[in-house]
């Protein structure tokens, strides 16, 4: 039974693998030299060499699939964007506010200008509900 949980449960990506997976989520399919130039781009200086070292090793945990059809290797998420970032969001609701979603958001609205627009749409969101 616990081998069987481990098998369906999906593999939590580290904050670098969190990285390398936002780009190919916002982007599709790329070379690790343009993975790595976003990186460089919007997050921090990242040597090439870190960011296929840490794809390669994600390919091996099966958080991206790799194409070797032509001569530069395309790689693309195998994780489903709205899913892994719904196991993330669940991990830290349990971990900081030990399961209560009404917690996240009274703290989220207590600590940011919310504005009017997206008060209303946080309203639609509940009425919905």
């Amino acid at each position: 039974m616990i081998a069987e949980q481990q098998a369906n449960k999906q593999p939590e990506p580290t904050k670098s693998e969190l990285e390398i997976l936002q780009v190919l989520w916002q982007h599709g399919p790329s070379t690790v030299r343009f993975v790595n130039d976003q990186l460089n781009e919007q997050k921090r200086a990242v040597q090439y060499t870190s960011t296929l070292k840490l794809m390669q090793i994600m390919v091996e945990k099966e958080m991206l699939n790799r194409d070797e059809s032509s001569m530069k290797h395309i790689y693309s998420a195998a994780l489903e964007e709205q899913k892994t970032k719904g196991v993330l969001l669940d991990r830290f609701v349990d971990s900081m506010f030990n399961g209560s979603a009404s917690s996240l958001m009274m703290q989220l609205l207590g600590n940011k200008k919310t504005s009017k627009k997206e008060l209303q749409a946080i309203k639609d969101i509940l009425n919905k509900m």
